[in-house]
């Protein structure tokens, strides 16, 4: 029988192994999975891990989907290392893409190539201004910003149906709900010809370095890991609880509207109310499996654009609905929260109780017997 141990330390092996692990039984689920379906494993696997890798387009194509996903990741990451749980930058990204949407679709072609900066700029306000309605009920009234932010992903929704469909409808769009396009010179200038990949992913990259200076070289940095991890601490300190949760929530919401903007002004090209793919749910998963930490998030934004296109991959190849992409990315976060439980425990082998002879027990009994049974004869020879 097994059993867990408490560790005396946490292990820094597994603290880095649990998501090699996590990996490895995802992708040996994944190929039951596909077994179960009538699907050859080895073509289910080649799908998601080989065809975004195999040739120059196809990593242009990753890098794509990777680059909202570790923008994101990275502003969530301050959040979660400071206690604060930001659930809703989806709808931060959302707002952040209607905002830079607004600028966007003001281009003429009287407009300079100042409309990129300003359609980023707009994007990031955007995102936090959305989060800022968080900041200020967790601040002033306290209320969990875990419902807040999650339940403002459906209202950032509901505004995108309304904008596309109102204020932003194409009018040559043949009544679809859907902005006009924007004017190429409104597009984020991409980094090489034949490849949609944008200057979105040098900012990512920027954004890693920044973080990790943030995080592990400053003392603001430091003062938001020391509100999340030891708030009494914290305050002692003199640090400011409530600074730190307007730090962490604009951070995050910024980097979410900036994604956006890079997404709608790049990639898509145009608001449509196709625009949620679920990236702000999705970097969470990067979040973690990076360990929040700015270098580990790099290879899980990989290895989560890769569940995008595999799924899409899937779909028109093998015949498998969308929804295998949510499928692989719930395997992945439930085995990582599993193998965490290494982290702090280690698995022994309880030992089986050793069984008790009958000749030994009889023994006893006996032995027993005249001790106990001597006192109530005393006292009945006494009532007699």
């Amino acid at each position: 029988m097994l059993k867990l141990e408490a560790r005396p330390q946490l292990s820094k092996f597994w603290s880095y192994g649990s998501p090699i692990l996590a990996l490895l039984i995802t992708v040996l689920i994944g190929m039951a999975l596909f077994a179960a379906l009538g699907k050859d494993p080895v073509k289910g696997l080649l799908v998601f891990f080989y065809e975004p890798i195999k040739n120059g387009y196809a990593l242009g194509e990753l890098m794509v989907k990777a680059t909202p996903l570790l923008i994101i990741a990275l502003g969530l990451a301050v959040c979660f290392r400071s206690n604060v749980w930001n659930i809703g930058a989806e709808g931060q990204f959302v707002i952040g893409a209607i905002c830079s949407s607004f600028v966007a679709v003001l281009a003429d072609k009287s407009t300079g190539p100042w409309i990129v900066p300003a359609i980023i700029l707009a994007g990031v306000l955007g995102g936090m201004a959305w989060a800022a309605i968080a900041a200020v009920l967790r601040d002033k009234f306290n209320a969990n910003e875990i419902l807040v932010t999650l339940m403002m992903v459906y209202i950032a929704i509901l505004v995108l149906g309304y904008v596309v469909a109102g204020p932003l409808k194409d009018p040559a769009g043949f009544n679809f709900p859907q902005s006009k396009p924007f004017d190429v010179i409104t597009q984020i200038p991409r980094l090489m010809k034949g490849s949609r990949v944008s200057i979105g992913l040098i900012i990512a990259l920027i954004g890693v370095a920044a973080l990790w200076i943030f995080l592990f070289r400053t003392r603001a940095g430091f003062a938001q890991q020391v509100g999340g991890l030891a708030p009494a601490a914290s305050r002692y300190a003199g640090f400011s609880a409530r600074r730190a949760v307007w730090i962490a929530l604009l951070t995050s919401g910024a980097a979410a509207g900036l994604a956006g903007a890079l997404e709608v002004a790049g990639p898509i090209g145009q608001l449509t109310p196709y625009l949620p793919v679920g990236y702000g749910f999705a970097a969470i998963i990067v979040a973690f499996v990076g360990r929040l930490h700015p270098v580990g998030m790099v290879f899980s934004a990989i290895l989560m654009s890769m569940f995008y296109i595999g799924g899409e991959l899937a779909q028109s190849r093998l015949g498998l609905p969308k929804s295998l992409t949510g499928v692989f990315q719930g395997l992945l976060l439930f085995t990582l929260l599993a193998c965490d439980t290494l982290i702090a425990y280690r698995i022994r082998r309880k030992a089986a109780p050793r069984p008790v002879s009958v000749s030994s027990g009889t023994a006893s009994l006996q032995a027993s017997t005249p001790l106990t049974a001597q006192p109530v004869a005393r006292v009945t020879e006494g009532a007699l």
